[in-house]
C-alpha cells in the first residue's frame, strides 16, 4: 500500500484545514458577490476591482495587466526556494442565468455558469492563508487571476505580459483547480498524469455552388447535398481513420444554407468543433478534415473553402507534478477523497498553454451543490449549473497546500 494512503498526522496541514475553514463564511460571500456581477472576456474591470479589495493588506506585489484585467500577485517567503504559480480565470458565460438562487446574475445575458466565481475566491483564500503562513513558505508563489478562459486566450496573453517571470525567475511549477457542478460529488477531487483536458480547435467551412431553381437542379449547381456529404465523411474519417486509443471528436454544430424551400443557393456553411488529446492526432486531424470536405467538393465540381481556427492545446498534466498533487489532496483531506480519472475530460482549457512552458498539474474540484446527484445534475455551462459554495474553505487549502509543500521541497 502506498505510504500516502493513510498518512501520519501532520501539524501544518491540520492548522491549514482548520483555518481555510475559519475563512469559508468570507469566501462564500465574496463568490456570491462575484456571481451576481458577472462579466464576460478580457476586460472585466469591476471583477479585477473587487479582487483587489479582497487582497488588500496582504503582503503581495501586485502587478495589473495591460491588454487584459488581469491580476498578478506576488507573495514572497521568509526562506529561500524556488517560484511556483497557483491560477483562477475569472471571465462568466454569455449564458442567461436560470438557477432562480437568491444571488442569481444580475446582468443580463451574463453567468458564472463554469465556476470561475469559485476559483477566483478559492485562490484569494489560499492567498490569505499563505500570507499568514510566510515563516513557513520557501521562495515565493505568484497568484494569477486570469480574465479570458472562455476562448479569449488570456492564458497566452499573461504569459505574454510576464505572468512566468512575475517573481523574477521562471515558476518551478504551475497548479489550478477547476470545479465540476456534476460528475463528482461536493468535495472528491480527481486528476491524473498526462493528458486531462482536450485540445480544442474549430473548423470552417463554405461549399460554393451555383444557385438555381428547386425544381431543375440539374441546370444548377447545389451546394447543399454536397456539404452534407461532407459532414458525414467527417464523420466516416473519425471512425476509420484514428485510433480508439487516441481519439479524436469532430461535431458539426452549426450548418446554414438557403432560405426557402424552392430555391437552391449559391452556398452551404458549416462548423465543427474538433477535440484531440495529443499533439499528433490534433495535427492528423485538421490536415485531414479539410484535405477530406475539399476532395468532397472538388468531386462534385463545387468550390470548398476550409479554415481552421486554432484553439488551446491539450492541457497535459506533468506525470511527477500530478503524483505530487495526488499525495498533497490525500494528505490534506484522506485517501478516500482522491480519484484517479481513468480518461481524460474532452473539454478544453487555457491552461494547457501554462503547461506547455512549466511543469503543471491541473485538478477537477467536486462541487456538485447539497441535494442533487452528481449523475443528472445541470453539468457547467449550462443555465441551470448549480455548485456548492461550501467547498471553498477545502478548494482554498488545497490550493495553499500545494504551493507550500511544493517550495519547501
Amino acid at each position: 500500500m502506498p505510504a500516502d494512503v493513510h498518512p501520519a498526522p501532520d501539524p501544518a496541514l491540520d492548522d491549514l484545514r482548520r483555518a481555510a475553514a475559519d475563512l469559508r463564511p468570507d469566501l462564500i460571500s465574496l463568490r456570491r458577490e462575484l456571481h451576481r456581477h458577472p462579466e464576460i472576456g478580457l476586460g472585466l474591470p469591476r471583477t479585477q476591482a473587487r479582487i483587489l479589495a479582497a487582497l488588500d493588506g496582504l503582503p503581495l506585489e501586485i502587478t495589473l495587466g495591460v491588454r487584459l484585467s488581469s491580476v498578478t500577485a506576488v507573495l514572497r517567503g521568509t526562506r529561500p526556494g524556488p517560484a511556483v504559480l497557483l491560477r483562477a480565470d475569472l471571465d462568466a458565460l454569455p449564458v442567461q442565468e436560470e438557477t432562480g438562487l437568491p444571488y442569481t446574475s444580475g446582468t443580463p445575458g451574463a453567468m458564472h455558469a463554469c465556476g470561475h466565481d469559485l476559483h477566483a475566491a478559492a485562490l484569494v483564500g489560499a492567498a490569505r492563508l499563505l500570507a499568514a503562513r510566510r515563516e513557513l513558505l520557501c521562495g515565493s508563489v505568484v497568484f494569477m487571476f486570469q480574465p479570458g478562459e472562455e476562448g479569449d486566450g488570456g492564458a497566452g496573453l499573461m504569459i505574454e505580459e510576464g505572468v512566468l517571470d512575475a517573481a523574477g525567475e521562471r515558476v518551478v511549477a504551475a497548479y489550478a483547480l477547476h470545479v465540476a457542478a456534476a460528475l463528482l460529488p461536493a468535495g472528491q477531487v480527481a486528476g491524473r498524469p498526462g493528458p486531462i483536458m482536450a485540445a480544442a480547435d474549430r473548423l470552417r467551412v463554405t461549399v460554393t455552388g451555383r444557385g438555381g431553381h428547386g425544381s431543375s437542379p440539374h441546370l444548377a449547381l447545389d451546394p447543399v447535398p454536397v456539404a452534407c456529404e461532407a459532414v458525414l465523411a467527417l464523420q466516416t474519417m473519425v471512425t476509420r481513420r484514428f485510433d480508439a486509443f487516441d481519439p479524436v471528436v469532430l461535431t458539426v454544430g452549426s450548418f446554414h444554407a438557403g432560405t426557402v424551400d424552392n430555391v437552391i443557393p449559391d452556398r452551404a456553411e458549416f462548423a465543427a468543433t474538433v477535440r484531440s488529446f495529443s499533439p499528433a492526432a490534433r495535427e492528423r486531424v485538421l490536415e485531414r478534415a479539410v484535405r477530406v470536405v475539399r476532395g468532397i467538393g472538388e468531386a462534385h465540381g463545387c468550390r470548398v473553402d476550409a479554415v481552421v481556427e486554432p484553439g488551446y492545446p491539450v492541457t497535459v498534466n506533468d506525470p511527477a507534478e500530478a503524483a505530487y498533487a495526488a499525495r498533497t489532496a490525500r494528505r490534506l483531506f484522506g485517501a478516500e477523497r482522491y480519484l484517479e480519472m481513468p480518461r481524460p475530460l474532452a473539454g478544453s482549457e487555457d491552461f494547457g498553454l501554462l503547461a506547455a512552458h512549466v511543469p503543471a498539474a491541473y485538478l477537477v474540484f467536486g462541487a456538485c451543490a447539497q441535494g442533487a446527484d452528481p449523475a443528472t445534475a445541470p453539468y457547467n455551462h449550462s443555465a441551470q449549473a448549480r455548485f456548492d459554495d461550501g467547498v471553498l474553505g477545502d478548494a482554498a487549502a488545497l490550493l495553499a497546500a500545494l504551493a507550500l509543500e511544493r517550495t519547501g521541497d
